[in-house]
């Protein structure tokens, strides 16, 4: 694992030696790329008379000239930056959770309403990743915010966050629905053991191509990145059409009146709603990972990140309002992760169902027991379940960080600063994130039965607690028997430093800093 921690993270576990210049060449670096008012949250915070340093934003121990040497340098524009966040965000959810959505909530139009939720709470996330993302412009994202705000116990918010990233980074939703896609194009029926292997060996197929063929993998995701959208366009635009009367569709209205019939009263049916849809916006921190690699950082999140998740948020909403006019709502509960293939079929008809359904598969590709575990049928919304209860965590201590960030060190020169009450907003929201999936349901059933409808939370909380685990192996254990793990800094073949760790013996009379 700790092979795993330095490749996804170069600055892990780095000493706090060479911090003291980072704050001063990143103010330089936002003076020359400020050249904007910030008037997406409030006024920009100044600075004050003395120049604010502070080495807990670097607590990687790389300054800021390390951090961002290397690699391709900054190439990263607002046009491709907008199109990363757009390619990222649009993905399996869109054309597979509008059905497990309905199916908690109960109703068309409590349904639609999360979906609104969604976008508001992803964009109340949006501004302050971006308050994070300018103050602190280099590439990690959370991984950066958390070891920026909890430096102690030292290392462990930076290996909780990589736990959560190695063992829930997976691709595994997304390929169940790549399997179920084309058990239904193929015209085969979707047993427990043909899509469990169909999900296995595209998780194989994609690591293949990924660790020997990287930049073939590149320009294939890229490639399936344009599906993507095309495809979400075209729903759209048939949408309208249905709408129209133009298809044959009996009653394309008939899901938009009384549409609140049916509706939950459970705060648990909501909560688990709302993971699944926030996992459907999944990306708009996209540019916040890759900010080395951006030209006018400041200038490009400020614009990007906006721009990108607003025209993803219409597509998503004209995307809902078309499945919805063409099936009914029974149809669209019963149909499983194959949401987008029901269209189809509905429209144009079994033929054209397979053709297009098989871009909608390619659009999945991008854990193996969590498919191998529970029933193929609750296999999808359960893995959306746990991917975002520990994700809910994060986010929580993201924003607490941002207000101990204010309070503790105000002169910190903030080239965008959200307004208080959208972060209070997105606090209050996770919170019930948090605590809702522990309400007791109506029944006692969740929305992966038989499953117990607290597992995913539990599974969450664990794996959150691996990473501590962990942490207390590297970091103290060897300490009983005399060792310590010291970083160094090393510079790659393109430039890019990195920091390793080897294990030495602790001198007598040393004290661990």
């Amino acid at each position: 694992m700790l092979s795993q921690l330095k490749s996804k993270f170069p600055s892990f576990g780095t000493t706090q030696n060479d911090t003291d210049d980072l704050n001063k060449a990143a103010v330089e670096e936002r003076a020359n790329d400020e050249k904007l008012p910030a008037k997406l949250g409030s006024e920009t915070s100044s600075v004050g008379e003395e120049e604010f340093e502070d080495p807990n934003l670097a607590p990687s121990g790389l300054n800021y000239e390390e951090v961002t040497a290397g690699g391709m340098g900054r190439h990263l524009g607002v046009f491709t930056c907008t199109l990363m966040i757009v390619g990222r965000v649009i993905g399996t959810g869109i054309f597979s959770t509008p059905s497990s959505i309905l199916g908690s909530v109960g109703s068309v139009g409590a349904s639609m309403m999360l979906w609104v939720l969604g976008f508001v709470l992803s964009f109340c996330g949006l501004f302050i990743w971006l308050e994070f993302g300018t103050m602190i412009p280099r590439s990690g994202g959370e991984k950066v915010y958390l070891e920026a705000v909890y430096t102690k116990p030292r290392y462990l918010a930076t290996i909780v966050f990589a736990a959560n990233a190695i063992l829930l980074g997976f691709t595994a939703a997304g390929c169940i629905v790549f399997a179920e896609n084309i058990l239904v194009s193929a015209g085969v029926e979707a047993t427990q053991w043909n899509e469990r292997g169909i999900a296995l060996g595209v998780i194989f197929f994609v690591t293949f191509l990924h660790g020997f063929t990287p930049r073939l993998g590149i320009f294939i995701m890229n490639i399936l990145s344009v599906f993507k959208i095309v495809i979400l366009l075209f729903v759209v635009i048939t949408g309208w059409v249905v709408l129209s009367g133009r298809a044959h569709i009996q009653d394309p209205h008939a899901n938009f009146r009384d549409a609140f019939a049916g509706s939950s009263h459970s705060s648990y049916d909501y909560a688990t709603a709302t993971f699944k849809v926030l996992n459907a916006y999944t990306g708009w921190s996209a540019v916040n990972y890759v900010m080395n690699n951006v030209k006018d950082p400041v200038r490009t999140l400020k614009i990007a990140g906006p721009l990108g998740l607003g025209i993803c948020a219409v597509l998503y909403m004209l995307a809902n309002v078309a499945y919805f006019a063409a099936a009914t709502k029974e149809e669209i509960e019963n149909t499983g992760v194959t949401v987008a293939s029901l269209f189809f079929y509905n429209v144009f008809g079994e033929t054209a169902q397979r053709a297009l359904t098989v871009f909608v598969a390619l659009s999945a590709l991008g854990y193996i027991i969590i498919i191998l575990g529970p029933p193929p049928s609750v296999a999808y919304p359960f893995i959306l379940d746990v991917e975002g209860y520990p994700g809910q965590i994060i986010n929580f201590f993201i924003v607490i960080g941002l207000f101990w960030f204010r309070w503790r060190k105000p002169n910190i020169p903030r080239p965008f600063k959200v307004w208080w009450p959208i972060a209070l907003f997105y606090l209050a929201a996770a919170v019930f994130l948090l605590v809702a999936p522990f309400l007791r349901p109506p029944g006692g059933i969740g929305d992966t039965p038989p499953l117990p409808y607290y597992l995913y939370c539990l599974v969450g909380i664990a794996i959150m607690l691996a990473g501590v685990v962990y942490w207390a192996a590297w970091r103290i254990l060897p300490r009983l028997f005399g060792y310590e793990y010291i970083g160094r800094k090393e510079t790659l073949a393109d430039g890019t430093v990195v920091a390793l760790f080897s294990a030495q013996k602790i001198q007598k009379g040393e004290v661990d800093s």
